[in-house]
């Protein structure tokens, strides 16, 4: 089969995203002529993508009826077009709706947002870019979401013909790869790693990153006292406090999770918000989105996450309670919180994270939020009926 580089306009033959070339056969004779697009199914497959949205835009731009049938690997267009011909047609959709607008790279799924958009979430470099809603396959795409999609992520990793090869790294003056590069590269590490145990005590697992509990546990670890600090295997512990030394990247904070093997474990993501947020939480959020974006994977993550928020309001910084309010509303905005998630955990009292006073307090202070999901919602079933 001839492989060609996803993005044509890159000459590099060790361009590591490849895709098959587009092979076609013409049918019939007259008014009945047709393309049939042989391995239409390949070609999306390596562009992480189902076939029917690849044809239907063969249709769109080339003006022609198509007949899809995914369960018999038949593609047809009508009227007679040469496999160069579709193969210009395909770049055009793989600039609209593959690439990442952001670092040019095709690792990307598509998200269907709760208003209908569609962006594409980069694997790459963590950033989400809109697709443009007013080609005509957007509209066929919102009704025809991709399989993989959950709400607001779908499975991550790239086209399967890509994720077993080496990234390429490009180096930095100091010979250290570049952030971008280093983010593909954990990707494809982490991908490798084993799913982390789950421990028995997940429900009552808490860590203290503030600065005096910190400096409490390493005090301990010195009188060799064992206790909550650092129990040899506490690897959430150690994650906290590494975090919370120095000011490590996001990379960087990536790549030690999945050095010590909880990159998708759910304690990891509660411990997060305690050693990347501040008081500044509401714009930290959306400098910290790619990070987040990588990490949460799950109703789990999600509970997690909110978790460790209402510790670091509750405990660590408790006059941002307050605040709670546009914090939610940020974290939806960002489809890091699903609305599910949200209600569940605004509307229900829990000692899970904190004491049960501290969480009437924060749950109080979020009910405006919560409220503001329930009017939404009811005005979209209004709008239904």
């Amino acid at each position: 089969m001839s492989m060609i580089n996803i993005r044509r306009d890159n000459p590099d033959p060790f361009y590591r995203y490849k895709m098959p070339a587009i092979t076609s056969k013409i049918e019939g004779r007259g008014n009945g002529i047709k393309t049939a697009v042989i391995n239409g199914s390949d070609v999306a497959r390596a562009l992480n993508r189902p076939p029917s949205y690849v044809i239907k835009y063969f249709g769109i731009e080339l003006g022609a009826q198509t007949q899809i049938s995914e369960d018999k690997d038949r593609y047809l267009v009508n009227g007679q077009h040469d496999a160069a011909s579709l193969q210009d047609t395909l770049d055009g959709f793989i600039n609209r709706f593959v690439l990442c607008e952001a670092c040019k790279n095709p690792e990307t799924e598509l998200i269907i947002t709760k208003n209908g958009d569609i962006t594409r979430d980069c694997k790459a470099c963590g950033k989400r870019t809109p697709v443009d809603i007013r080609h005509k396959l957007a509209t066929f795409i919102v009704k025809n979401p991709p399989s993989q999609a959950k709400g607001k992520k779908g499975a991550a990793g790239a086209a399967s013909n890509t994720s077993a090869q080496a990234p390429d790294v490009d180096d930095n003056e100091d010979g250290e790869p570049s952030d971008d590069e280093l983010t593909k590269r954990i990707n494809a590490e982490a991908s490798e790693l084993p799913a982390a145990a789950t421990r028995a005590d997940d429900d009552t697992w808490t860590v203290d990153t503030s600065a005096e509990a910190v400096a409490a546990r390493q005090r301990e670890v010195e009188q060799g006292v064992a206790g909550i600090a650092l129990e040899e295997n506490d690897a959430y512990t150690i994650f906290g406090e590494w975090c919370s030394e120095g000011e490590p990247s996001d990379v960087e904070i990536y790549k030690k999770a999945i050095e010590l093997g909880i990159s998708d474990d759910s304690k990891t993501v509660q411990v997060l918000p305690q050693v990347i947020f501040d008081k500044d939480i509401v714009k930290q959020i959306d400098e910290h989105k790619g990070l987040l974006t990588k990490i949460v994977a799950s109703d789990e993550h999600e509970k997690a996450l909110l978790g460790g928020i209402e510790r670091l309001v509750g405990l660590t910084h408790p006059d941002l309670i307050p605040a709670v309010p546009k914090i939610l509303f940020k974290l939806y905005e960002l489809d890091l919180v699903s609305e599910e998630v949200a209600k569940k955990w605004g509307t229900k009292v829990s000692k899970r994270y904190v004491d049960k006073e501290t969480s009437k307090k924060v749950r109080k202070a979020a009910k405006p939020f919560i409220d503001w999901l329930d009017e939404a919602e009811e005005e979209s079933d209004s709008d239904d009926e």
